[in-house]
């Protein structure tokens, strides 16, 4: 999902607005419900008034329901969502302020926070795992260890995201954890831990130890930071002497646009990246400029079924430039663009805004990218497609 600068904020409101109209349609409208007279009188005074019908509909549902009527923030975020189904786009999507809050940290690249992986197990427990040096194993986290509340508020109902948004915070402050350990998990004990600013690299590489002179890079999103990490790694890279690369998108879904339009930059010394084209028919072109660093260097891209949106455009648009050969299995197939909104609650807001096209001016196909070398991922430890990606850059073929 491609984010978009601030120039796109004064436009919130009326994307607000024409949400809230939808509304009506949503709440009051949808599924059956039996005929009630309203008033003529009433009927035109809300004909004449901005949004009269919604909010006459609103205090008539609030006035009349048997049972128990939904708080007016969980039926605006239901219209909303009601109102971006219409738009028959899975892309248009509306996050609440609790997700919202940890994909803004997650596209930043950083955030304040305590440092741990969480997931649920098979029993339903949330279970943690400290990053080596965070904030959580200095206070005393473990791997392993059971989360059972967040500043005295139990976590057994709440969803991963949540979760992870009251973990999230302002650098300086602290948060309470209620934990247990095995092999004693029936008792509880709590640890304070002050919240640090936590960095979440998007990069990883090495050499490979079968040919040092072959460096792989894995790129697992697009962030803020992923540019930088990636010149990083080139440079270290170069420096240990690589003089081929293999650059691994699988499982990357992608990111922000202009991070990866950076990242592709790297390997090219010319030429268009991408071509980006709105629902008026402006054009805009993403050119790579001289000076990157592999621009000269053999490549191949492991590519799979989870390598979505930017990381299908770096991709595709390398191969268009007789830049890399792609490896794995077919691509996603995701080639739009959106903008994203934080609204004013904190809530965020996604718009498919614009489509991509490739360097050749070809849209991304529905199906995504077909690899040059079709491999599929194997079923045991040994990885098949990496294996024959490093065979192609030693034989050429």
């Amino acid at each position: 999902m491609e984010q978009r600068s601030d120039e796109y904020a004064s436009r919130r409101e009326t994307v607000w607005g024409l949400l809230v109209w939808a509304a009506v349609f949503v709440i009051f409208f949808a599924g059956g419900f039996a005929a009630h007279r309203i008033s003529v009188r009433r009927a035109a005074e809300a004909a004449t008034r901005p949004m009269g019908v919604f909010w006459e509909a609103w205090d008539i549902v609030e006035q009349n329901f048997y049972g128990e009527v939904p708080s007016a923030r969980v039926r605006t975020y239901g219209a909303i969502r009601g109102f971006l189904a219409l738009l028959d786009d899975p892309y248009t999507v509306f996050l609440e302020p609790q997700p919202g809050e940890v994909e803004r940290d997650r596209l930043a690249g950083a955030y304040g926070g305590i440092g741990v992986d969480l997931w649920r197990d098979a029993e339903n427990r949330v279970v943690l795992s400290p990053y080596a040096g965070s904030p959580a194993e200095a206070a005393g986290v473990r791997n392993g260890d059971f989360l059972l509340a967040v500043d005295s508020r139990p976590v057994v109902t709440a969803t991963i995201e949540e979760i992870q948004a009251r973990l999230h915070g302002e650098v300086g402050t602290q948060v309470l954890l209620t934990l247990s350990r095995p092999p004693t998990p029936t008792l509880p004990f709590t640890l304070t831990v002050v919240r640090q600013q936590i960095q979440v690299p998007s990069v990883s590489y090495r050499l490979l130890d079968r040919d040092p002179t072959i460096g792989y890079l894995a790129i697992t999103s697009f962030t803020e930071r992923t540019p930088q990490e990636v010149e990083e790694a080139l440079r270290a890279l170069l420096g240990d002497g690589a003089s081929r690369l293999i650059i691994d998108l699988r499982n990357n879904g992608g990111g922000l646009i202009q991070p990866a339009v950076d990242v592709c930059d790297q390997f090219l010394d010319r030429g268009v990246i991408l071509y980006e084209v709105r629902k008026d028919h402006r054009e805009r072109a993403f050119r790579a400029h001289r000076g990157g660093l592999a621009s000269d260097l053999p490549l191949v891209i492991l590519v799979n079924g989870s390598t979505a949106s930017a990381s299908e455009m770096m991709a595709g648009s390398l191969r268009v430039h007789g830049r890399a050969v792609l490896v794995g299995e077919p691509t996603y197939g995701k080639g739009s663009v959106q903008l994203i909104f934080t609204l004013s609650d904190g809530s965020s807001l996604h718009v498919t805004n614009a489509v991509w096209l490739l360097p050749d001016r070809q849209p991304l196909p529905e199906t995504g990218l077909t690899p040059d070398i079709p491999v599929a991922p194997g079923g045991g430890l040994e990885d098949v497609q990496l294996d024959r990606a490093v065979r192609y850059l030693q034989e050429g073929e």
